[in-house]
């Protein structure tokens, strides 16, 4: 490990914020973008460990999992260079700590890019280039594409910087571990983040039936009263979403009901836990991706999911 400091210069991280325009270039289902993010590692890598050894080390810490928008990769990135600048020079920095931060980043992040330049900053452009294309003006589309290029580039650039001096303000105070209380903290987080979107994003429907009751006339819609007209139609949904009438006369209850009474979510918090118990015990991604495949298949067929 080299002993005395190397500071990267200007051009060298603009080489990187460029490289990391490809962050998405190698996307994977096993550790996502972490071939983007070691992609654009290499330049200051290069530059910072001489030793063959140390790079492949640095390449190699760098390859775990990964994954964020990824426009919001730039301050992880940032953070990530001056981390690197002060363990080549000597500072006490290990891979966890190095790894406790990005995840910790990457997890918060990945929430904030979608609002900002999915749903707010490219419709707003592409609504400008639109009406000006419907006007016969050729420049509409050149004006989508130019100006969000330039604050995307922007963006990448700018947010990079911030995270690389806020990472060099991080690694002043080494002594007095406040790399160890941001790298805790930023875990916590992190994982804060991660457990609220189980909710949202796993969800398993156990299709057993558990009871039918039959409903009493007038708690149903009677399909047999109502003509099947436009008028009839109408009626039968009002009185479906205002009056709250159910669509059959039975009521039919699953297992799902019951659970999601019980504690909505209890089964995709359940399935969480022990995906992240099979990776604790270096279960491979790729086998939990196609155990998960297989289960929801067989599960379909025999009628439980």
């Amino acid at each position: 490990m080299a002993e005395e400091k190397v500071r990267l210069t200007k051009r060298e991280r603009l080489n990187i914020a460029w490289r990391n325009t490809f962050t998405q270039g190698s996307w994977n289902y096993e550790r996502m973008q972490n071939g983007g993010f070691v992609y654009a590692m290499i330049p200051a890598i290069k530059k910072l460990y001489p030793n063959k050894e140390d790079r492949k080390k640095a390449l190699q810490r760098h390859l775990e999992f990964y994954n964020t928008h990824p426009y919001l990769t730039a301050p992880v990135l940032g953070v990530t260079l001056a981390m690197e600048e002060e363990r080549a020079g000597g500072a006490p920095i290990d891979d966890a700590a190095i790894q406790g931060v990005k995840v910790g980043m990457m997890g918060p992040l990945a929430g904030v890019g979608d609002p900002v330049f999915w749903f707010t900053v490219r419709p707003m452009l592409g609504a400008l280039g639109a009406s000006l294309a419907l006007g016969g003006n050729v420049m509409g589309p050149i004006i989508f594409f130019v100006a969000f290029n330039i604050i995307r580039w922007a963006f990448l650039w700018y947010a990079q910087e911030f995270g690389y001096k806020a990472g060099s303000a991080i690694t002043e105070d080494m002594s007095g571990g406040l790399l160890q209380d941001v790298t805790r903290g930023a875990s916590i987080l992190g994982m804060f983040v991660l457990a609220s979107l189980v909710q949202r994003w796993v969800e398993i429907d156990f299709q057993p039936v558990v009871s039918r009751t039959p409903l009493q006339q007038g708690d149903y819609v009677d399909w047999s009263s109502i003509p099947m007209s436009q008028e009839g139609l109408q009626n039968a949904f009002y009185q479906v979403t205002e009056q709250g009438k159910s669509i059959t006369s039975v009521d039919v209850t699953t297992l799902q009901d019951n659970l999601d009474e019980l504690i909505p979510g209890l089964a995709g918090l359940l399935l969480t836990l022990l995906c992240m118990w099979m990776l604790r015990k270096n279960v491979s991604p790729i086998v939990i991706i196609l155990g998960l495949f297989v289960v929801g298949i067989v599960g379909h067929v025999v009628g439980l999911l």
